[in-house]
This record gives C-alpha cells, sequence and structure tokens, in this order.
C-alpha cells in the first residue's frame, strides 16, 4: 500500500510539510496538484523520505485537501498519462496522425546514460554549433515529472534546449508523447535538428547487471535505430565514483552496449583534456585500463568517436557542475564524457562522418 500520511504546509520556499509533529522537505508537481500555501492541508507519500534514499529523499504531495480538489482536468484531451493510476490526467499528444504526409527523417539522437549528462552534453553542443535546435526527451529510468528537473528550466531559460517532450510513462514537459518513438519521430516537426534522450532526475539501481534505470538507454537507441535516425550513445563513465560497478565504465553502459541489436557511436573525450588517469599516475589501479575497457565493451560493432572537450569553459558556464556528490574537479571525467557526446551529436547534425 502506498505511505500516506496527512500533513500541514509550514512553508514553501522550500517546500516543508509537518507530518505527526515533525517538520519534513517536501515536493509537489504543481502541474498535477495546483497551487500550494502554508497552512494548507495535504496527503503526502512519505516512503522515499522514511527509507533515507539519496536523491529522492523527500515527501511528495499527493493531493492538497484545502485547494487541490477543484480542477477541471484536461478538457477536450482524451490520452491519459499515468493511466490506470489514481494520479491519471489527459493530455494532448505530440505524436503524429496517420492521416497526411508520413513524419519527417527524424534528426539525429544522443542517449544520454543519467540526468546529470545532460546541461554538459546541451551546452557543448552549443558551443560547436550556436543556434542549433536541440530538444530533450524525457524517459523512464528516473525521475517521472517533468517539472521536477531544473537543469531543464535553466537550459530551456538560456535557449540550450528547443523544447522538453516527456515519453511513455514519464509526464509533464512541454509535449506529451506516448511512446519513445512516437516522440523521437515527433523531433523534426517540432522544428528540432537534433534531440538529447535521457531519464530525469535520480536512477533506479538495484547493483544488478541488467535492474537499473540506466537500461532506459537501451530502449531508446533501439527507438532511434528503428527510425533510422544517427544515433550516439554517451557513456557513463568516471574516474572517482566510489563505487568499483560504476568506476570506469559503468556497468549501466556495457550492459546497454552488449544488448543493442545494431552499432552505435559512441563519443569519447581526448586523454589529455579529460582526466582519465594515465598508466603512470594509477599502475595498479583499474582506471589504468578504462579505455581499454570501453573498446572491449564496443567491440568491432560500435564506433569510438574521439572528441576533443572544453571542461574549463563549460566549469565557467554556471552550469551544474556537481554530480552525486563529486564536484567537476574530483570527477573531470564524468562530465567530459557528456561534453565529448554534446559535440558529436553538434557534428551529427551538421552532417559529419558516421
Amino acid at each position: 500500500m502506498l505511505k500516506l500520511r496527512r500533513g500541514v504546509v509550514t512553508s514553501t520556499d522550500p517546500l516543508t510539510v509537518e507530518v505527526e509533529g515533525r517538520e519534513r522537505p517536501a515536493w509537489a508537481d504543481r502541474s498535477l496538484v495546483g497551487e500550494i500555501e502554508p497552512g494548507d492541508e495535504v496527503i503526502v507519500n512519505t516512503e522515499a523520505l522514511d527509507l533515507g534514499l539519496g536523491s529522492g529523499g523527500f515527501d511528495l504531495v499527493h493531493v492538497n485537501l484545502t485547494r487541490g480538489l477543484g480542477a477541471e482536468g484536461g478538457g477536450g484531451a482524451h490520452v491519459m498519462k499515468l493511466n490506470y493510476t489514481s494520479l491519471q490526467h489527459a493530455v494532448e499528444p505530440v505524436d503524429r496522425p496517420l492521416e497526411g504526409e508520413g513524419p519527417a527523417a527524424p534528426p539525429p539522437v544522443l542517449v544520454l546514460p543519467l540526468h546529470g549528462h545532460l546541461a554538459p552534453a546541451a551546452w557543448a553542443a552549443a558551443q560547436a554549433r550556436p543556434g542549433l535546435r536541440t530538444g530533450f526527451v524525457q524517459t523512464a529510468g528516473g525521475a517521472l515529472p517533468g517539472t521536477m528537473s531544473r537543469d531543464v528550466a535553466e537550459l530551456r531559460a538560456r535557449d540550450l534546449l528547443a523544447g522538453h517532450v516527456t515519453a511513455g510513462p514519464a509526464y509533464g514537459g512541454e509535449g506529451e508523447a506516448i511512446s519513445l518513438a512516437g516522440a523521437l519521430a515527433a523531433a523534426a516537426g517540432l522544428g528540432w535538428e537534433a534531440v538529447v534522450a535521457a531519464p530525469g532526475p535520480g536512477i533506479l539501481g538495484s547493483a544488478t547487471r541488467y535492474g537499473h534505470g540506466g537500461m532506459a538507454a537501451l530502449d531508446t537507441a533501439h527507438a532511434a535505430l528503428a527510425l533510422r535516425s544517427r544515433t550516439l550513445l554517451s557513456p557513463r563513465l568516471s574516474g572517482a565514483d566510489p563505487r568499483p560497478r560504476h568506476r570506469g565504465l559503468s556497468h549501466h553502459t556495457a550492459a546497454v552496449l552488449e544488448l543493442l541489436l545494431a552499432p552505435v557511436q559512441v563519443p569519447v573525450p581526448e586523454v589529455e583534456a579529460s582526466g582519465w588517469p594515465t598508466p603512470e599516475e594509477s599502475p595498479a589501479g583499474p582506471e589504468a585500463g578504462m579505455l581499454d575497457e570501453l573498446r572491449e565493451a564496443c567491440g568491432e560493432r560500435h564506433d569510438i568517436a574521439v572528441q576533443p572537450v572544453d571542461l574549463a569553459g563549460y566549469a565557467a558556464s554556471g552550469l551544474p557542475t556537481r554530480t552525486m556528490g563529486r564536484e567537476l574537479a574530483d570527477d573531470p571525467l564524468f562530465f567530459a564524457a557528456a561534453l565529448a557526446a554534446g559535440r558529436a551529436l553538434a557534428a551529427a547534425a551538421s552532417g559529419g562522418a558516421r
């Protein structure tokens, strides 16, 4: 059963709810539950905070009992998101109708392993090709609400993203798509010249080979490939993650590369600029074999494309430079991988060599 509790809003900036005599951090998707004011009586889902989860360690407002029970709903829309749950709501999908001309050829698609790659990838694409209209397709695998990401809001405000579509179970973007394929097929009609696709903030994981949110990249890449889009996969790399399964080439990316049914391009940063540890720096550690590990995972099927990166420029951009408690200076390789991927996307959108 859902772990629901009654509470009273004590603050809205940041949102805080008193539950059973204790003030607790909370988040509300106002696109679903409406506006919230201090003193409102709310129902919150307390499961994540009670479990002490990291990226999702706060209560979630399920309904505002004070002012959230008078909404009119979706009007004439009849396609449901979060269908057959108590949070189902009607949306107008961007998926193209069957009538009329067939879908335009989809632009190139960069598949990201997690939300933390979005800002550096979008920035690098815009630096490589100013004015490039890059759209963001939010997939499953992480947070489903499209309104949760501060990164998306910042990138949209800076015109580094041309739009935001939430696909499949994800919801609340500027556009809604019933399926991943529908979102990608609609990209050209939305005026996008390139697509970045990634989960929302946070990512599911069970420390198993295939039981994690990173597997969403497999579905996204297959949808892009099936639509005959040029498909790039940004690898999740780290030189400082304390978990062995994510140090070097993350097992998330390794699993996707293993299971892909067709080749993709895998951009990687230049060694000199990215924080790749050299054998001299780490003569006995696993970091020394990271590039070889990626080459082995790609085999002869996937195309590794080396790209220059500008870590200093990104660090000065004012965009996020922190991931999972680590700053860019602590783990430059994580950000360098995303920067390389964004630059490769810009080249693909300009018709660069495959």
